[in-house]
């Protein structure tokens, strides 16, 4: 069997984006890159030793995330949230992760489900002692595990597509509120109330926990 080398171009490409887009999140969602620094095509492209199609099929990508916004002429920034951004992304948020909560409650045998979500509350535990960066990924591995459990293909979209903005707000208020919010025993409430069959107390645990942790962030 032959194999076409645009075949393998393609996939080096795609393999240089990917680490182009990876580098260029990490560095904004741990603050390396801050709100508002100017992204220039030149220095981030021999930074990353990539060429500026590739930096922009990336950047393309991390605009859709809401990692960074398009300004005066075209210039491209990293994202800088205000508070009543950060309360919208949240409540958006809670919608649907409220909506996830009802739809676990009322499986008949949400017994494999919750005990997945308390495996997850028990990775956020495990990292507790890390670095910031593990801790959010611990945190929002718990609430994307909540929305796949569902199996609602459409309900998992809408969140991942908020995903970018999640990251940017946790990071909005420092690391010590940051923190806060990724208190484990906030989670088994919700895995709790997922637990007792209920679908509206659920749904309340979740808005609870997302109104409180947009507070946290904006206080």
């Amino acid at each position: 069997m032959s194999v076409e080398p645009t075949s393998l171009l393609r996939l080096e490409k795609t393999s240089l984006r990917e680490q182009a887009l990876t580098a260029l999140r990490r560095a904004i969602t741990t603050g390396q890159l801050t709100p508002g620094t100017h992204l220039v095509e030149t220095e981030l492209s021999e930074a990353l030793q990539i060429s500026r199609g590739t930096l922009r099929e990336a950047m393309r990508q991390l605009q859709q995330e809401g990692l960074i916004s398009s300004g005066p002429r075209g210039r491209l920034s990293v994202r800088h949230l205000d508070a009543k951004e950060i309360r919208d992304i949240f409540g958006v948020r809670a919608a649907l992760e409220a909506l996830a909560a009802r739809e676990l409650a009322a499986l008949p045998d949400r017994d494999a489900a919750v005990a997945t979500l308390r495996h997850a509350v028990d990775e956020m535990d495990k990292w507790a002692a890390s670095n910031l960066e593990d801790r959010i990924e611990a945190d929002l591995r718990f609430h994307r595990t909540m929305c796949q459990l569902t199996g609602n293909e459409t309900l998992l979209h809408q969140w991942s597509s908020l995903e970018g903005s999640i990251r940017m707000s946790i990071m909005f208020a420092g690391v010590d509120r940051a923190i806060k919010n990724m208190n484990a025993r906030r989670h088994h409430d919700i895995v709790d109330a997922i637990e007792s069959g209920d679908g509206q107390r659920a749904a309340a645990a979740v808005q609870e926990h997302m109104t409180g942790a947009a507070s946290v962030l904006v206080a």
